[in-house]
């Protein structure tokens, strides 16, 4: 489930075009081996790793911010068919317009798949400092007893 999500935003690809240098702390939290400090993610995979967090995140998960979170969870107990998928790809679709505002949302689609009993959910945006660069992340929805 996450293992593709966590590759995906683990990968580097800082851009030379940005003006401005967006970062994050690594949720890793693995060491850098010269200054022993925790590694930072920068630019594109800092706002992948935003953007995954924020879909995976439930209402009321944040301390001192409940209005943030998705509610995915309570769908992915919801028939696996179209109409969940549509309303998967709105709630997604409010939650980065509302509170990301690093990236420019472009398309989400969000494919059910009956075998694994999940959904295959694509991510597709422009992170605003890199115009023309269309970013993809890839996430799968499984539920979790």
């Amino acid at each position: 489930m996450a293992q593709s999500a966590y590759r995906d935003s683990q990968s580097s690809n800082a851009s030379k075009r940005s003006t401005r240098i967006y970062s994050d702390l690594a949720l890793s939290f693995e060491r850098n081996l010269v200054t022993k400090d925790v590694l930072i993610k920068k630019d594109i995979e800092a706002v992948k790793q935003s953007v995954r967090n924020l879909i995976l995140t439930n209402h009321y998960e944040r301390p001192f911010q409940p209005e943030i979170g998705s509610g995915v969870y309570s769908l992915l107990f919801e028939p696996l068919d179209h109409i969940t998928s549509n309303a998967l790809t709105r709630v997604i679709g409010e939650l980065i317009s509302n509170f990301e505002p690093r990236a420019r949302l472009v398309a989400i689609d969000a494919k059910p798949n009956s075998e694994k009993n999940a959904y295959e959910l694509t991510v597709a945006f422009r992170i605003v400092n890199i115009p023309g660069e269309v970013v993809n992340l890839d996430v799968m929805l499984e539920r979790s007893r």
